[in-house]
């Protein structure tokens, strides 16, 4: 399947920036619950999204129902067996925005993209304009 050159760069470049939320995920709160046993543990895997107690990821959303539009939604999975109050995810959920938020300057200088609260997930937004090849 073709894909846009340009598209393939920037998320590229989304995943290393959520590759990087994910350590800083992990090194403040990475021993706070047990990794899930199926899960290996962190660092055994080359995708920092596929071990450890976090997987942090974009899924890009066409936005259709939401008042924010077409976006890529934050997605948080805390991968434990531990019994999780929603009050502590909804607390991972904030931090994990506020990372990426501050994240979003350094890894894409030239576009104007904001993360914002749609519904009950955090959603980045703004210029996913691609040019031309």
């Amino acid at each position: 399947m073709y894909q846009h050159a340009k598209l393939r760069a920037f998320e590229n470049q989304l995943k290393a920036l959520f590759n990087e939320v994910d350590h800083q995920m992990e090194d403040r709160w990475g021993n706070l619950y047990s990794v899930h046993p199926n899960r290996p543990r962190r660092g055994e895997t080359a995708d920092p999204e596929m071990d450890g107690l976090f997987e942090v990821a974009a899924d890009f959303t066409p936005g259709i129902g939401s008042e924010m539009g077409r976006g890529y939604i934050i997605s948080l999975r805390v991968a434990t067996l531990d019994r999780l109050a929603p009050e502590q995810y909804e607390m991972f959920m904030k931090e994990t925005a506020e990372i990426v938020k501050s994240l979003l300057p350094r890894y894409f200088p030239e576009r104007s993209l904001q993360v914002v609260r749609d519904g009950n997930r955090f959603k980045i937004i703004g210029d996913f304009s691609l040019g031309f090849t």
